[in-house]
């Protein structure tokens, strides 16, 4: 489950109107690097109905009703067989519910219909390196990341992290997760990883700062907690120790985390 929330958070946005009208693409620049078609006004009205349905889909998508997703993903279609953002639509619900046969074949063919999409490259960059093919993952992912045009960097820089800690690569990871941190400061998900990525590397205070960080901006979780309470036990801060065992007692109880604690189990 902490998988697919995670994916959730880091895959794509959710189609929203732009004003910019088609695929407009840098001057000067290679016609792969477009701007995300979620900030672009359809062309036609055919793909102006298909945008309504994709939008649906992708806002049941993100309360977990892949079912419904689908079903949108595929009116959308209906009304517009080429239109790329109903295939990645397509992709992301097969990804989520395991299909991934169906979900690269969807994914590929909203590349193939707008090749230099970021949100598009991002969420087969994601794909690829769940799928073990990292190396490629993370072409997709670079692909996305410099794109001029995408208003979330952040996304496919932390997806970046995520594939190199899949290769064990904890330095490679450190790198794309401060460089999602530089383009959003309030990137949970990048300041979590590096706090995990500093603990690991017995850097207890610079984990400790990149969680206060993390706290400052989100509510605590189970494992941001834990993680504190155990980079305070390492540091000898006893009242800081306490303070996290604290809110794990009152807040995670029921939490594989305190499990964990309970059972003295620290490493």
């Amino acid at each position: 489950m902490r998988n697919k929330l995670t994916l959730l958070a880091l895959v794509a946005a959710a189609a929203v109107a732009g004003c910019a009208t088609g695929p407009a693409t840098l001057s000067g620049e290679s016609s792969t690097v477009s701007r995300p078609m979620s900030d672009t006004t359809p062309v036609n009205p055919a793909d102006a109905r298909a945008r309504v349905h994709v939008d649906l889909g992708m806002a049941y998508f993100e309360v977990g009703r892949y079912d419904v997703a689908l079903d949108e993903a595929k009116i959308a279609l209906g009304d517009s067989p080429s239109y790329a953002p109903a295939y990645h639509l397509l992709g992301l619900a097969y990804m989520l519910i395991e299909e991934n046969a169906a979900a690269r074949e969807n994914f590929e063919r909203a590349l193939r219909e707008a090749p230099g999409d970021p949100d598009f490259n991002n969420s087969y960059g994601w794909f690829l390196c769940t799928q073990g093919e990292e190396q490629q993952g993370l072409e997709r992912l670079a692909i996305a990341a410099r794109n001029p045009y995408y208003r979330y960097p952040s996304r496919p820089l932390t997806n970046a992290g995520l594939c190199y800690l899949r290769l064990k690569d904890d330095a490679a990871a450190e790198v794309q997760f401060l460089r999602a941190v530089q383009a959003d400061a309030a990137n949970g998900q990048a300041l979590y990883q590096l706090a995990q990525i500093a603990y690991r590397g017995g850097r207890y205070e610079q984990a400790r700062n990149h969680l206060i960080r993390l706290h400052q901006q989100l509510n605590p979780s189970a494992a941001s907690v834990w993680l504190g309470l155990r980079t305070e036990r390492r540091l000898g801060n006893h009242d800081a120790e306490a303070s996290y065992a604290s809110q794990l007692r009152s807040r995670f109880a029921e939490s594989e985390e305190f499990q964990l604690f309970n059972e003295g189990k620290f490493e």
